[in-house]
C-alpha cells in the first residue's frame, strides 16, 4: 500500500512518465539470464553484472565491467548483451496493476509515455509481450545520455507538452528516480524506495488516481 510518508495529491499531476522494465513490464528472469549468459563468455560475475545493469543502458554497465576493452570492443560486447535479451520473452508480462492503471489514465485522458534504458527494438517487443501500447516511447535511441540523466524525461516531457514539474515518474531503480529528479518531476517508487510516493504495485497508483 502506499507509504503514509506520501509528501503530493496525485490529482495535480498532468502526465505519468513510466519506466519500462520492473515498473510496467516484468522481465526481470529473462534480464537475469541474459547478463549471467553474456558474463559467463566475457568472463565477469553474472550476479553483480544483473545488480549493476538494474535500471541503467546496457553499454554503460558494460564500460563499466570491461574498462579495459578499446571502444569498438567495448560497443561488440553492447551489442551481444542486447542480442541475448531481444528473443528471450517467453515470461515477460506486464507487472500486476499496469493494465488497470493504464486504462484509468486513458479514461481520464491523462498522458503518459515509457522513458526506457532499453533500445527500441527491445522495448517495443517487451511492451508487445506484456500487451501494451506506448503513446510516446523514449529509448537510448532517442538521447544522448541515459539514466540517472534527466534527458529521457525531459525529451518525454517535451513530447507530451507537459511541464515536467507536473510530470509524476515512476520508477523501481534509484538511477530512473535520480533521473526524474534531476528533470524537475515528482516521483513513485516501487521495491521498497523513496518516492514522493512509496508503491507496493501500480494498483496502488491506480487506487490513487481512482
Amino acid at each position: 500500500m502506499p507509504d503514509s510518508r506520501d509528501r503530493f495529491d496525485v490529482t495535480t499531476v498532468r502526465a505519468v512518465l513510466f519506466d519500462m522494465d520492473g515498473t510496467l513490464v516484468d522481465s526481470d528472469a529473462a534480464v537475469l539470464r541474459s547478463w549471467v549468459s553474456w558474463a559467463a563468455e566475457y568472463g565477469v560475475d553474472g550476479q553483480e553484472a544483473y545488480e549493476m545493469a538494474h535500471g541503467s543502458p546496457s553499454a554503460a554497465t558494460v564500460r563499466k565491467l570491461l574498462p579495459h576493452l578499446d571502444e569498438a570492443a567495448q560497443v561488440m560486447a553492447s551489442a551481444r548483451q542486447l542480442e541475448l535479451q531481444y528473443d528471450d520473452l517467453s515470461d515477460v508480462s506486464a507487472t500486476p496493476g499496469a493494465h488497470e492503471l493504464l486504462e484509468l489514465l486513458t479514461r481520464r485522458g491523462l498522458p503518459w509515455a515509457v522513458v526506457t534504458s532499453a533500445d527500441t527494438r527491445l522495448a517495443k517487443a517487451r511492451l508487445a509481450a506484456a500487451g501494451i501500447v506506448a503513446p510516446v516511447l523514449v529509448t537510448t535511441d532517442d538521447i544522448a545520455a541515459g539514466k540517472p540523466d534527466p534527458e529521457g524525461y525531459l525529451r518525454a516531457a517535451e513530447l507530451l507538452g507537459v511541464d515536467p514539474a507536473d510530470c509524476l515518474v515512476v520508477e523501481d531503480a534509484d538511477v530512473g528516480l535520480a533521473a526524474g529528479r534531476a528533470a524537475g518531476a515528482r516521483t513513485a517508487a516501487l521495491r521498497g524506495l523513496d518516492g514522493d510516493l512509496r508503491l507496493g504495485t501500480l494498483a496502488d497508483l491506480a487506487a490513487r488516481f481512482g
